[in-house]
């Protein structure tokens, strides 16, 4: 790997020699690859197993380290949601939520989102009845996030396509906001070559700058008192330390400390003339890649409603959004029906759209609300159904949700071949025992998705912009189910 000239001479700098050499060779060798396992989809003997057969990811309470990557795209339980495949360092993060979040529900931003990979990590973080608002500025990419959110199975999310100036009228709304901000991608050079090609010194400038635009859109929105969790994938202080006192001083934050270990080998702040905690993942030193992160609280204390009032002045006299309003088309009857597909229906809202319905936590529908009246929503909780003629076809998103009543459907076991078939959204024939009408099809007793039985065939109800598009089948095929057992 050829490194630009001036990020050698800047790092060398930085770091001093011999640790730079030491980062220079880490940059030659292998990528690691790591997986984080979703707890609330994957039984208890699944994660024995990993604990007892696989390097854990220390500052992640699922994370784990595999030998060698799996067959991502040809293993039925990552499109089932079962697990993530996330960079090591980034799952850092864990550590500032657990560490300042507390035990009641909170309402958090994840800024830039895409493709997931913090926004499902915070998800199963969050303490339970929390609300997370995953944003994407890029509107194709957005569509990935709501994807791999819908995958991951929590109704408590919101996906939004927003720049970061359009949250402005959001005063006070969120009590956490995670600002992986876009920046120089050195921290990426071993896993992406794109990243050392695209790097240059101007680009770091145009990246400390824009960073501290987004944090300035963005400040008002979070709860005097409230977290703000700012992390990056490089090594520079411009992007990093720099930015960090810049919000301290700028906006009067408080630069938070977290409990780290000795053994993983975090580095600290490399400012001269500084010393507020920050924490910089080196690939030498840690395994996994280029990271930054820092977690700052904004100076007062909240008193939990101040956007409230905000809201209601805006919207009076508007029609309310979002609270199931009757539909032509949709009766009462047919609507209600709905609710026994889900284990605790009397917790959701079923909000109508034309022939759709959805299913939103009904805790969080004034925040909702205020979410509507200001942001692009791509996706808000479960999609539960569409009407068609006088029956209902349920929504793949329901498949995937933990909000499911598991007895709602009938359930056909399926093997890896039709597993695969279904997931390129082929035909699938189930077995002559197998019951007519709407079936959930199961991969190792993971729901896995929905199909029609007919008899003869069963009509595929995997959603066609997520089927796997490739005809090739690779041989020697690695799947979690096959190193879980």
């Amino acid at each position: 790997m050829k490194l630009p000239s001036s990020f050698t001479d800047y790092t060398r700098a930085l770091l001093g020699v011999e640790e730079y050499e030491k980062l220079a060779a880490a940059l030659e060798g292998e990528q690691p690859v790591s997986i984080r396992l979703n707890e609330d989809k994957l039984p208890e003997s699944s994660f024995s197993l990993f604990r007892s057969s696989f390097r854990h990811v220390p500052w992640s309470t699922a994370g784990y380290y595999l030998d060698k990557r799996l067959t991502f795209t040809f293993d039925p339980l990552f499109h089932a949601g079962c697990y993530y495949v996330q960079e090591a360092s980034s799952m850092f993060v864990e550590q500032a939520l657990r560490r300042y979040v507390g035990e009641g529900p909170v309402v958090m931003l994840d800024l830039c989102a895409a493709p997931g990979g913090k926004s499902t990590h915070a998800r199963s973080v969050l303490p339970a009845g929390s609300l997370l608002v995953a944003n994407e500025v890029i509107r194709n990419r957005s569509q990935v996030l709501a994807e791999n959110l819908t995958k991951w199975g929590h109704s408590g999310v919101v996906v939004t396509n927003n720049d970061p100036a359009d949250f402005s009228s959001l005063t006070d709304f969120f009590d956490v906001i995670l600002t992986d901000v876009p920046c120089s991608g050195e921290g990426m050079f071993r896993k992406d070559p794109v990243a050392v090609s695209e790097w240059s010194g101007e680009n770091v400038e145009i990246c400390w700058q824009r960073q501290r635009r987004i944090v300035t859109d963005i400040w008002p929105c979070l709860k005097p008192g409230g977290i703000l969790v700012y992390s990056t994938c490089t090594y520079n202080t411009k992007e990093n330390e720099e930015n960090i006192r810049w919000i301290r001083d700028e906006f009067g934050a408080e630069v938070l400390p977290l409990e780290i270990s000795a053994d993983w080998n975090i580095t600290g702040n490399l400012l001269s003339g500084e010393d507020f905690p920050v924490y910089r993942f080196l690939p030498h030193r840690t395994k996994g890649e280029g990271f930054f992160l820092a977690v700052l609280r904004k100076p007062g204390v909240s008193d939990g409603n101040t956007w409230a009032g905000q809201v209601k002045s805006r919207e009076k006299g508007r029609k309310p959004q979002g609270k199931g309003a009757k539909t032509p088309g949709v009766s009462k009857e047919q609507l209600s029906a709905l609710h026994e597909w889900f284990a605790v229906p009397d917790n959701y809202e079923f909000i109508v759209n034309g022939n759709n319905v959805s299913a939103f936590p009904k805790a969080y529908l004034s925040e909702l609300s205020a979410l509507r009246s200001s942001l692009r929503i791509v996706q808000a909780g479960v999609d539960v159904a569409e009407l068609k003629g006088k029956d209902w076809m349920p929504a793949h998103g329901l498949a995937m949700s933990m909000a499911l009543n598991p007895d709602a459907f009938a359930h056909e076991e399926i093997g890896r071949e039709q597993a695969i078939s279904y997931l390129r959204k082929e035909a699938v024939v189930l077995s002559e025992t197998a019951p007519r009408g709407i079936v959930l099809l199961t991969y190792k007793q993971i729901p896995l998705g929905f199909v029609k039985n007919i008899g003869n065939r069963a009509n595929n109800l995997y959603p066609q912009e997520w089927r796997i598009r490739s005809g090739y089948l690779p041989e020697g095929v690695l799947e979690l189910a096959t190193i879980t057992g």
